[in-house]
């Protein structure tokens, strides 16, 4: 009677994961909580998240990034030259095309050969959905971004210093905080309130980085697609230098940009964190012709 006992509810456990599991591969887009499955299982959360452990091998949460991140793959291969098409439909609409508004502008050539001359940069560390931030503003507005693991903060800072040694660096956690909670909040994204980007940067590398903005979440470009955008199509390499040099990663989003086979390529905060980001806008927009 023990061992029968024992087999129903091993049952009756299989049976509540596989109809969580089903649903979840149905409503993945909606990104759906522990508590409201647990909810309608029937269930505490806890007690949920053990069941899946024992029987699937990994979290709910785990199960749907992992589900956002394979129709990504699948995204990009189907529109790796989609940039022209991405300026004729705008950047903002029913499929939401475009994830932050920003507003934007170059300081003159003269200040960056100044390297950072004469600005005063507030700096701050935060977490985010992909780990530590590191979040860079001048009074005109946000001019670095930066991702960091868990202690190499100290190394991240200095990556982002040496583009601009000249500078002086006020830490300032208060102010940056402010805006990396807009950032990484899609209910906060709001076009009549853009948030204001300060590029650093060559005339060159400027122009590539404003070409990033144009590219829609869910969607890719290659390093040839800009190339050619900005007249230059046979500066695919130094386009790709540029786009590795994008200071203000995420929201310029240069981790949109493959490689002409398609594939992830570099990214510089590392791919694992590449495919994390796009497994996340993904889930936020599943885009034309999902299934």
């Amino acid at each position: 009677m023990r061992n029968t006992q024992v087999l129903s509810e091993a049952a009756r456990d299989y049976e509540v994961v596989r109809q969580n599991l089903e649903y979840l591969r149905q409503h993945w887009r909606e990104q759906p909580s522990l508590e409201g499955l647990a909810e309608r299982s029937g269930l505490s959360a806890a007690h949920l998240q053990r069941l899946f452990m024992r029987w699937a091998g990994l979290s709910p949460k785990a199960f749907v990034q992992a589900l956002t991140i394979d129709h990504a793959r699948k995204l990009l291969r189907d529109s790796a030259s989609v940039l022209e098409t991405s300026y004729e439909v705008g950047l903002s609409g029913p499929g939401r095309l475009h994830d932050l508004f920003v507003s934007h502008e170059a300081m003159s050539p003269g200040a960056y050969k100044a390297r950072g001359k004469g600005l005063t940069i507030r700096h701050g560390f935060h977490d985010c959905p992909f780990g530590r931030v590191l979040l860079m503003t001048t009074d005109q507005g946000i001019c670095g971004l930066a991702f960091a693991d868990s202690g190499e903060e100290a190394a991240a800072l200095c990556d982002m210093r040496s583009r601009w040694p000249e500078a002086v660096y006020v830490e300032d956690a208060v102010t940056t905080s402010q805006h990396v909670m807009r950032i990484f909040n899609p209910t906060a994204w709001r076009a009549e309130q853009p948030l204001r980007l300060v590029f650093i940067g060559t005339e060159f590398e400027t122009r590539v980085w404003q070409t990033l903005l144009k590219v829609p979440l869910g969607r890719a470009t290659t390093y040839s697609d800009i190339a050619g955008h900005i007249g230059k199509p046979k500066a695919s390499r130094a386009v790709g230098a540029a786009v590795g040099r994008n200071p203000i990663s995420f929201v310029v989003p240069c981790h949109r940009v493959l490689g002409k086979s398609g594939g992830l390529c570099g990214y510089h905060w590392g791919l694992t964190r590449k495919q994390a980001i796009l497994g996340w806008e993904a889930g936020l927009n599943p885009g034309p012709g999902a299934p």
